[in-house]
C-alpha cells in the first residue's frame, strides 16, 4: 500500500488527529468539498439539486463505531429523520448507512433491531437502503445481518462489497445467486495482506472479474433496471472514479447484453462531477454517494488517503498548530 494512504487512514482513526483537525477552520472549509454540510437541511439541498441535474443520490448520515447504546439509538433517529425527509419532499434517492453506526460493536441484538426499525419505516416509503462495508473484521457479521433481514421479507436492502478483500470473490457468487443488490468498490481501509491484495494491479484486475460477474449474474435475473423514481437501484452498482474501471464495466455490460439502465455507476459527492453528467447523458443510473452530518472528519481523512497528493497542505496546516 502507498504509504501516503496508510498515513491518512491512520490519521482517520487518530483521536489527537481528529482533536486538532475538527478545531482548524481550513479542515472545515475542505471537508465541504466532499461532505453536502452538517444538517439534514443541507443534505437535502444538495440531493434536490444533483436530482434537477438527472442524477440520483444515496443519502448518508455520517457516523461509525458508536461506544453507547444511546448513541446508537440517536444515529438510528437521525436516519428515520433522514427518509421521512427524502420521501416528504420526493426525492430520488435511497439510503446508506453504516451498521457500526447502529451499534454493532455494542450488541447486535441492538444493531439489528435498529436496522430493522430503519428497513420498516423505509419500506413503508419506497426506500432502498444500502448497508456500507466496515473493516474486514465486520464483513462477516455485516452479511449475516444483511441476510437474516431479507428473511424477514424486507426486498428494500442491499450490500456493498469490496474488492480488494480476498474473500469477496466467493461472497459476490453467494449474494449474486441470492438475487442482491449489489455495490462494488475497491475498498477503503488498511487491511493486511493476508486478508487484502495489496497491489494496485491485482485490486483492479479483482474489480474488473467481480464486475463482469456481477453483469452476467443480473442479465441472468433479467437485467431489471432503475425504478423510474430512481429510489430503487438495480442488481449491479459500480462504485468507482476510475476510468478504465468504468470502461472496463461498460465494455462487459455490451458484451453480455446488459442494459444501461440496468448497469448503475455510483460515485462521491464532490469529486468528477463532469464524469457524473457523462455516465448519466450515456443513460446509466448513476447515484452520488452525499454523506452529511457533524461527524465528517474519519470519511473525510478516508477521501484524503485517495489522494495524498491534494492534501498535503492541510498536514502542514495541522504541524504548526
Amino acid at each position: 500500500m502507498n504509504p501516503s494512504r496508510a498515513l491518512f487512514i491512520y490519521l482517520s482513526r487518530a483521536r489527537w488527529a481528529r482533536k486538532l483537525a475538527t478545531e482548524a477552520p481550513v479542515f472545515r472549509s475542505m471537508a465541504r468539498r466532499f461532505v453536502a454540510g452538517e444538517t439534514l437541511e443541507q443534505a437535502i439541498q444538495a440531493t434536490r439539486e444533483l436530482n434537477r441535474q438527472g442524477l440520483w443520490v444515496t443519502l448518508a448520515h455520517l457516523g461509525e463505531h458508536v461506544a453507547h447504546r444511546q448513541g446508537a439509538i440517536q444515529a438510528t433517529e437521525a436516519i428515520l429523520e433522514m427518509a421521512e425527509a427524502l420521501d416528504r419532499h420526493g426525492l430520488g434517492a435511497s439510503i446508506s448507512l453504516k451498521l457500526s453506526h447502529l451499534g454493532i460493536h455494542i450488541d447486535r441484538q441492538l444493531c439489528q433491531e435498529n436496522l430493522r426499525r430503519v428497513l420498516a419505516q423505509a419500506q413503508e416509503r419506497g426506500l432502498f437502503v444500502r448497508v456500507d462495508m466496515e473493516e474486514s473484521e465486520l464483513v462477516a457479521p455485516t452479511l449475516a445481518l444483511f441476510r437474516a433481514m431479507r428473511r424477514e421479507g424486507f426486498d428494500n436492502v442491499g450490500v456493498v462489497l469490496q474488492a480488494y478483500l480476498r474473500r469477496t470473490a466467493g461472497d459476490v457468487t453467494a449474494l449474486a445467486e441470492e438475487g442482491a443488490r449489489i455495490r462494488l468498490v475497491k475498498g477503503a481501509y488498511l487491511e493486511p495482506a493476508h486478508v487484502a491484495f495489496q497491489d494496485k494491479e491485482e485490486v483492479d484486475a479483482q474489480f474488473d472479474g467481480l464486475a463482469e460477474q456481477l453483469i452476467r449474474a443480473a442479465v441472468q435475473a433479467g437485467a431489471p433496471p432503475v425504478s423510474p423514481d430512481g429510489r430503487l437501484p438495480p442488481l449491479v452498482a459500480l462504485a468507482t472514479h476510475d476510468d478504465r474501471r468504468i470502461a472496463h464495466g461498460r465494455e462487459a455490460a455490451r458484451r453480455h447484453g446488459l442494459p444501461n439502465a440496468a448497469l448503475e455507476f455510483q460515485l462521491l459527492y464532490g469529486i468528477r462531477r463532469e464524469l457524473q453528467q457523462s455516465l448519466a447523458q450515456a443513460g446509466h443510473p448513476t447515484r452520488i454517494y452525499v454523506p452529511w452530518g457533524s461527524d465528517w472528519y474519519p470519511y473525510f481523512m478516508r477521501r484524503l488517503a485517495e489522494r495524498p497528493a491534494n492534501a498535503w497542505f492541510l498536514l502542514s496546516h495541522l504541524w504548526r498548530r
